[in-house]
């Protein structure tokens, strides 16, 4: 780690508790903590390794993905399921996410954190769940290696999938495991990779893929197993119509219902989407502090519908931002997300149903209190060195400087920032990856993918 130090930032957007933005202040970061905030922070030489004239720039907190598939990357904009809702779409990808490989795994987790870093995210969740039999049990190590390498902060998803088409599921058997292989390997995930401490770089959570795809049974014990070790849990729930029909036609129960009866609530619990939970099921999110990951263009993409955010926010639930997987996206900007949020909530519930300040704090605050990991969302002294710069005098801000909240969710000639920090590191210095090739990664990474979709 270095010592950095950030010199008459122009603005800094903290979002403290007060929301203060700081005008002409440093930030000294020390090893991997933001260590002062301060006007004309007076250091020797000695301690600093470098230092940056934010004069020129807008400094934002680290944004927090809490939703993504990050092996999708490589299945984009594929003609087959352009028009597609999500069970069609489901059942046309899944024989071809059937060729991951451990290179496969490896290279798109580097594509899709390389668009995350360069969009501003510093943290970001991952949900892994296809584990094709033909392949090594230990496919998502591979994702852990990938985000240490390109150096993004990863909560990295041991995800399932235990009902194939026989058993009354989506998913074809080749991409489904026993229970007692998803329960076994998860048990070694979580010992492997998982830190609890404070500004842990690599945490693990927990998460069969949905209603659809995962037995009850699978689901009670996994909750059982993500607690006795501490660590979160997460799932696909309230996506679309068709999931609530299947959950009330093979439980007779809606879909929070159904999770409810296996325990599947609580402060460490999230759930994707939410599109269609009802007023009364948004009051036990709230009451229970389980939190939601809102996915708005995949939503939309898919035609899914808008989750009800304002009465979310309104009523206290804790909700966050997720780029979802790239063949539902087919993009990981977070940038993108944020607008797309604020203008999904504002065409279907009002003018007045969500500011740029409240999708800015959905997609920090937010994102660090769903994922329990407080020391993160906000730039404060004594928080995780996780920040983004912008300059304030490129072409696409030029006339709307004013806010710098409003602008970077509604304007901007290009979404990729010019500096990411995480944990104390440059990883993205004048809109470039600072740790990887990224020519190498794009070569590399289309060589695969084309192999995937002409096997």
């Amino acid at each position: 780690m270095s010592n950095i130090l950030i010199k008459n930032a122009k603005i800094i957007t903290t979002m403290n508790a007060n929301k203060d933005q700081l005008k002409d202040h440093d930030i000294l970061i020390i090893d991997k903590i933001i260590h002062k905030i301060s006007r004309n922070i007076d250091v020797s030489d000695e301690q600093i390794d470098e230092v940056i004239d934010g004069s020129k720039y807008y400094v934002y907190p680290g944004l927090i993905n809490t939703h993504h598939h990050f092996y999708q990357t490589f299945t984009r904009n594929i003609p087959q399921v352009q028009n597609v809702e999500l069970f069609d779409w489901l059942k046309f990808l899944y024989p071809i996410w059937s060729r991951l490989t451990p290179e496969v795994v490896y290279y798109s987790t580097l594509v899709a954190t390389a668009e995350l870093l360069k969009t501003g995210c510093t943290t970001s969740v991952d949900h892994f769940y296809v584990f094709p039999k033909n392949q090594p049990p230990d496919l998502l190590d591979n994702e852990f290696y990938a985000a240490k390498e390109i150096g993004i902060r990863l909560h990295g998803s041991r995800g399932s999938m235990s009902l194939s088409e026989k058993d009354g599921g989506l998913p074809p058997d080749s991409v489904v495991q026993t229970e007692k292989e998803i329960l076994k390997d998860s048990q070694r995930v979580i010992e492997k990779f998982h830190d609890p401490s404070p500004f842990a770089m690599h945490r693990v959570v927990l998460a069969p893929c949905s209603p659809f795809s995962v037995t009850s049974t699978l689901l009670n014990e996994s909750i059982q197993l993500a607690r006795e070790y501490s660590v979160c849990s997460h799932t696909h729930l309230a996506e679309t119509k068709d999931e609530e029909r299947f959950c009330i036609d093979a439980f007779g129960k809606r879909p929070l219902e159904y999770m409810e009866s296996l325990d599947w609530l609580g402060s460490d619990v999230w759930f994707a989407h939410g599109v269609h939970f009802n007023e009364e099921e948004i009051d036990k999110l709230a009451l229970t502090k389980t939190g939601v990951a809102h996915c708005p263009v995949s939503n939309s993409k898919l035609a899914s519908g808008a989750a009800k955010i304002p009465s979310m926010l309104k009523k206290g639930v804790k909700v966050s931002l997720g780029v979802d997987g790239s063949a539902s996206n087919d993009s990981s900007n977070m940038i993108l997300e944020m607008k797309t949020a604020f203008l999904m909530s504002r065409l279907i519930y009002g003018i007045n149903a969500i500011t740029s300040e409240d999708v800015l704090h959905i997609a920090t605050k937010g994102g660090s209190e769903v994922i329990n990991q407080p020391e993160i969302g906000s730039l404060e002294e004594g928080k995780a060195a996780d920040m983004f710069l912008v300059r304030w005098d490129r072409l696409g801000y030029t006339g709307g400087i004013y806010d710098p909240i409003s602008m970077i969710i509604n304007t901007g000639d290009s979404q990729i920032v010019d500096i990411t920090i995480v944990n104390g590191e440059i990883v993205v210095k004048d809109g470039e990856l600072v740790k990887v090739d990224e020519r190498k990664i794009i070569e590399k990474a289309n060589e695969l993918s084309k192999g995937m979709l002409e096997a």
